[in-house]
This record gives structure tokens, sequence and C-alpha cells, in this order.
């Protein structure tokens, strides 16, 4: 029996060893990429978006399920987009604006966080604009973004983070392949929500249907 343990063990370590060896945070971070669908493209939001961002970001609907809160002042939100540059240089987080290809607009935005390189794992995270709801655009985003993260990153694992009365966030992971893995409860305090139980949904490199 501790032969066998030990086997497992050992097994593993090597898993670990070869996924450590393939991670590419250099493919994000040298230059953000454009991520493209015949309806949608990720990529980067410049100041000239401050419209369409601050449509999203003024909209207490559209937060009513996130750690974040609102804001209703155009000027905090302008700032707000040069922090996004900000922490893509410190290589903290990253956030794609999410465009419709019929006309360039801005409908959402798809985050990545939580870089842990020991393990190759990514938490993500997306809201859209309220008008946008409801037409498949958070799905496609979220499975271009997969998509990318498991063939050009080489990530081993992508998670996020769902409050539980939030299903239709969670029927987006879902569709791409997710699994729930459980809840923690009252684990988190989250902006403008308290503590709060958050459920984990994840989705492995070994799991994803190349």
């Amino acid at each position: 029996m501790n032969i066998l343990i030990d086997s497992n063990i050992k097994i593993r370590q090597e898993k670990m060893k070869v996924v450590k060896e393939y991670m590419n945070m250099e493919t994000i971070f040298n230059s953000l990429p454009n991520l493209k669908s015949e309806p949608i493209t990720l990529k980067k939001i410049e100041e000239n978006n401050l419209e369409d961002v601050f449509e999203i970001y003024s909209n207490d609907r559209v937060f009513e399920f996130c750690g974040i809160i609102p804001k209703y002042n155009k000027e905090t939100v302008k700032k707000m987009i040069g922090h996004f540059e900000r922490d893509y240089h410190k290589k903290t987080r990253v956030k794609w604006g999410i465009f419709n290809n019929a006309n360039e607009k801005l409908v959402g935005i798809l985050e990545a966080q939580e870089f842990n390189q020991k393990v190759n794992m990514v938490t993500i995270g997306y809201f859209l604009a309220e008008s946008y709801w409801g037409k498949g655009i958070a799905t496609q985003s979220v499975q271009l973004l997969v998509e990318f993260f498991f063939k050009e990153v080489n990530v081993n694992r992508i998670q996020a983070e769902v409050m539980p009365l939030n299903v239709n966030s969670k029927k987006v992971l879902l569709k791409n392949g997710f699994m729930k893995e459980g809840t923690l409860r009252q684990a988190t305090l989250w902006s403008g929500k308290g503590i709060v139980d958050l459920e984990i949904y994840g989705l492995l490199k070994e799991d994803y249907n190349m």
C-alpha cells in the first residue's frame, strides 16, 4: 500500500514539473494579444472607450453579484482605465475589452488575475453591458480566453469564483466545460457585499477538448 501511495505522489510531482516548465507568461505580458472570433474581439481598453466603459460601471445591475462598487463619476472611470494599464505592466491583472465586431462597441470586460505560476493557475471574471445580456457574448468571450490560455500560455487550471445567486454567470462557465468544485462558505469579503459565499468553478487543461 505504501509503495502505491509513494508511486502516485511521484507521478503527481512529475506532472507538476512538466506543467511548470511550459508556463509562458510572456505571451500575455510582452504585448496584450487580440483574440478574435466572428462576432467579437477581445483587445485592449483605450481611453477613447470611456463612454462604453462608463455605461458598464455606472449600472448597479451589472455588479449585483460582483465584488465591485459601481462608479457614477466619469472622471473616476477615466482614471480606472489608466489603472488597467498600470496593473497590466505590473503583471498582476489583465483586462480585455469585449468588442462587438459589427459596430466596434465595447460591450463588456473580461479579466484575468491571480496568476499562480507555482501551479499554472489563473482566475477569470467577466461582466457585460446590460443591453448585451442574453446574447451569448459572455460564453463566446470565455471560450476565446480558455482556448488562448490552454493553447498559447499553457495554463493548467482556470478557475472562477461566483456568488451562488449569479445563475447566468454559472451557465456561462458550465457551457465552457467548467465544473462546480464546491462552495466556500463565508470565506471572502467583497466590496459592497460584505462577507459572502462563493462557488468555485474550475477547468483543467487535461479536461479541455483541444
